[in-house]
């Protein structure tokens, strides 16, 4: 049985949290605390399997916690509790950059308590970081969460290093890179979208497993450290070279034949929307030449359908899988493994430079 502790300053949903662990034979809930500083306390006599951490708490909050227990240097694994307050996005991607293993967004409402999908999604997160190994952690918050300017590649922006948006027209591009990530990947894809040059000669499309409105703060992060540019894509961007556009969460992003994204209401495909197996599907018909797809960090098995069915059509396509070992949750990767799908598995730390190798760079 997997033991829990549970930090929240809210009774109610330390109530609701204990209620369904306890009610699942794979958890126990060993400890409750209402800010981050019990919860330190706690942890000099107690250890977990996994910390259900609230965000916004008095005393000392959730980042606040998140750094502390980096400085020991233990390797807990906490899933954070957020709510989507107007900063609540940005809080839980620092979160996340600091090593939380991944996030459940908190119901809105009683209804949604019970909500058996919430209940679901709520079990399987916290089942997926308690099967991870403590030193995988541990070596995530060493080597992912720190950005190392000095490994970027250097700015075509010219010497003040400050992008300038390209202007906006029908793009000439031939060659596209579609990237699929889940669990893990706010955090790996700060050691992939940073490094990648900003005359990359190709637009890049991005599907994070997301709910709507984290994706535009994982977008800004990303975007204040890159040389590319970043954005959450909107109805009708056109792609460009050298920009990355992160479908918005609670939609199904894909490439319209006018060259053009759009939007998608259909339900949730496996088990998720965004769902990155939409995305590539919809490049079938699109008229890039050369398409390099990579699949990142995450559970479950998004994106091996979609290359599946895009690899029949598109014969000049490059698939770039993560290694298990540089993976929070070897999932998405692995099932393109086994399906033969990858053409090159690469450590996290090389994926940009994979990518760079494959679509170069224009002048």
């Amino acid at each position: 049985m997997k033991k829990v502790m549970i930090v929240d300053d809210s009774a109610l949903m330390r109530r609701v949290e204990s209620d369904i662990l306890t009610s699942d034979g794979r958890f126990e809930v060993g400890a409750v605390a209402r800010n981050g500083r019990e919860a330190l306390d706690i942890l000099e006599h107690q250890s977990f399997d996994v910390i259900l951490l609230d965000v916004n708490m008095p005393i000392m909050d959730g980042i606040q916690f998140m750094e502390e227990i980096n400085k020991r240097g233990s390797g807990e694994k906490v899933v954070i509790s957020s709510t989507l307050a107007s900063e609540g996005g940005s809080v839980t991607i620092r979160a996340l950059e600091l090593g939380a293993v991944d996030f459940i967004q908190k119901p809105s409402s009683a209804a949604e308590m019970k909500d058996g999908s919430y209940v679901a999604r709520f079990l399987e997160i916290v089942d997926t970081a308690s099967k991870m190994p403590k030193h995988r952690v541990t070596s995530m918050v060493k080597n992912l969460f720190t950005i190392d300017k000095t490994s970027r590649p250097p700015s075509s922006t010219g010497s003040t290093g400050i992008k300038t948006p390209l202007p906006v027209r029908r793009s000439n591009a031939k060659k596209i890179v579609a990237i699929a990530s889940s669990t893990g990947g706010p955090a790996a894809l700060q050691k992939v979208i940073p490094l990648l040059p900003s005359n990359l000669d190709a637009p890049v499309l991005l599907v994070q497993h997301m709910p709507k409105g984290f994706t535009k703060s994982l977008a800004e992060r990303l975007d204040s450290c890159s040389n590319v540019n970043v954005k959450e894509a909107v109805e009708g961007d056109i792609p460009e070279k050298g920009h990355v556009y992160i479908a918005r969460g609670g939609s199904h992003m894909v490439l319209g034949r006018d060259g053009a994204i759009h939007y998608t209401d259909e339900p949730p495909r496996e088990g998720v929307k965004p769902c990155a197996n939409y995305m590539y599907e919809s490049l079938i018909d699109s008229r890039y030449e050369e398409i390099v797809c990579v699949v990142m960090t995450g559970m479950g098995q998004d994106g091996t359908n979609g290359i599946t069915n895009l690899k029949k059509i598109k014969r000049n396509l490059f698939c770039i899988t993560q290694t298990e070992e540089t993976c929070s949750v070897y999932g998405m990767p692995k099932a393109a493994d086994r399906a033969g799908l990858s053409n090159k598995s690469v450590e996290l730390g090389q994926i940009a430079g994979e990518i760079t190798a494959k679509v170069g760079v224009f002048a």
